[in-house]
């Protein structure tokens, strides 16, 4: 019963006022989740919601013109992320070059989506193509049927979309999915700030610590992460432990083939981890605030670092006419690798990431051949726009001028250019259970519930070693 009452309050209070969620919908995701007499009591909540708070649904299926396939696509580009305008820009390509489909897209909140469509795959309540994210994250997803194999699709795009970007969407030696760019975590950081505080741009563990507390004592919250979005919080604890732990030792732990968690490098991350939550590194009403607040923060100067994916690069040069949207001066902020813990371990060029964003088609499609379609040729234009417009690095092959590619995107695909090693984000290489313990235990060493040893000691225990 908890699981109907959090679906219903998540959905109904994210999706209220939003055209395309609808009582249609909300039944669907209930009746995944509940049994028989909650179905009911579902169907009854879904009409009072539709004849008095909702309107404008969007019906499932074709509209319209009966001889025009539609395909629908769920994203998390939301307005407010960098992809949103490259899907929109790559849908509307697709669409008025196309004229026997049209291709229909949904946008949710990365952390909702990913509880949302946990729910919606276990129901078969899914759209012909979704976002999702390779590696452990979709595997159940494959291994429960309910994603189609397109193999047979990419060898039209194969002198386009090398083979090794497609490891994480690949299973038991079969393509499940399509990705478009090879996001990096990264140290944004605003240059106004470093210069007032009287630091630079440090290279060492301990450095970084220094220009922390140099940072605090001019005034800045010297790391503005989101904690209510444990994701966030996840990309500096992941950082620190790949800088800890090195790359090799760090993906056969965390895919329980070798090694354990209860060991001195992950307790030293974690550990690194304390002593910047520990020193008020990061603001203290950082639980409470979500990715979006969080960054809005780091765009107003409010903060000064912020570790998360490359796609935050994209996000200085969002343009309303001849205005920037987010900052006044893209120029005034830049990017670094997190600094190395242990040099015996790991090196500055290794990066968490890699080509995990994955579009995939949903096995009960009417439209496989088409569904396949859109999802390569979508993915082809969104990276060739969110290149362009600095969201994102290029899976896909560039054969486009990007003389005009803002200066920090080509920074960014620089370094990825010369990356050592990617390692999945935690939450993507670990399977549904594994992260989810994991984004507990980093959320309880923020508030101080667990220390450093304990996080590790049930680290192991959750991974079986």
């Amino acid at each position: 019963m908890r699981s109907f009452y959090k679906g219903f309050f998540l959905y109904y209070f994210h999706n209220k006022g939003n055209n395309r969620f609808c009582a249609d919908t909300f039944y669907r995701i209930t009746r995944a989740t509940v049994g028989r007499f909650k179905r009911l009591l579902a169907l009854s909540l879904a009409a009072v919601l539709a004849a008095g708070l909702l309107s404008g649904c969007e019906p499932n299926g074709n509209t319209g013109d009966s001889e025009k396939i539609k395909i629908r696509i769920w994203t998390i580009a939301t307005p407010g992320d960098g992809f949103h305008d490259p899907f929109v820009k790559a849908i509307e390509d697709y669409n008025r070059t196309h004229t026997d489909c049209e291709v229909v897209m949904t946008t949710f909140e990365n952390q909702l989506y990913k509880e949302k469509l946990q729910i919606n795959v276990a129901g078969d309540e899914l759209p012909d193509i979704f976002y999702t994210w390779g590696g452990g994250f979709s595997q159940g997803f494959v291994e429960s049927g309910k994603v189609l194999a397109i193999d047979s699709y990419y060898d039209q795009y194969a002198d386009e979309l090398p083979q090794a970007a497609l490891v994480n969407c690949t299973y038991d030696g079969k393509l499940y999915g399509v990705t478009y760019v090879t996001p990096i975590s990264l140290v944004f950081y605003s240059k106004k700030a470093f210069s007032e505080a009287g630091v630079t741009v440090p290279t060492t563990f301990e450095e970084f610590l220094n220009c922390c507390e140099k940072l605090k004592e001019a005034g800045y919250i010297p790391i503005g992460n989101s904690v209510k979005d444990s994701w966030v919080l996840a990309m500096l604890h992941d950082g620190l432990t790949l800088k800890s732990v090195g790359p090799e030792r760090l993906g056969k732990v965390l895919t329980a083939e070798e090694g354990s968690y209860n060991s001195e490098d992950f307790i030293k991350a974690s550990t690194a981890m304390e002593t910047i939550i520990d020193n008020r590194y990061m603001a203290r009403n950082a639980a409470g605030l979500t990715n979006d607040q969080s960054v809005d923060m780091f765009y107003a100067g409010k903060s000064a670092m912020y570790i998360t994916g490359s796609w935050l690069a994209g996000g200085f040069y969002e343009k309303r006419g001849n205005e920037y949207v987010n900052v006044e001066n893209p120029e005034d902020f830049d990017c670094f690798p997190l600094p190395v813990i242990n040099p015996d371990n790991a090196k500055i060029t290794d990066y968490m990431g890699g080509a995990a964003d994955t579009l995939m088609v949903a096995r009960s499609t009417n439209h496989p051949d088409k569904a396949a379609e859109v999802a390569f040729e979508l993915a082809r234009s969104v990276s060739k726009y969110a290149y362009l417009s600095g969201a994102g690095v290029p899976a896909w092959k560039v054969d486009y001028d990007d003389s005009e590619v803002p200066p920090m995107p080509k920074k960014v695909a620089l370094l990825a250019g010369n990356a050592t090693t990617f390692t999945l984000w935690f939450d993507t290489l670990m399977t549904a259970e594994n992260k989810t313990v994991y984004l507990d235990l980093i959320c309880d060493l923020y508030q101080d519930a667990i220390s450093p040893e304990e996080l590790c000691r049930r680290m192991s225990e959750q991974l079986g070693k």
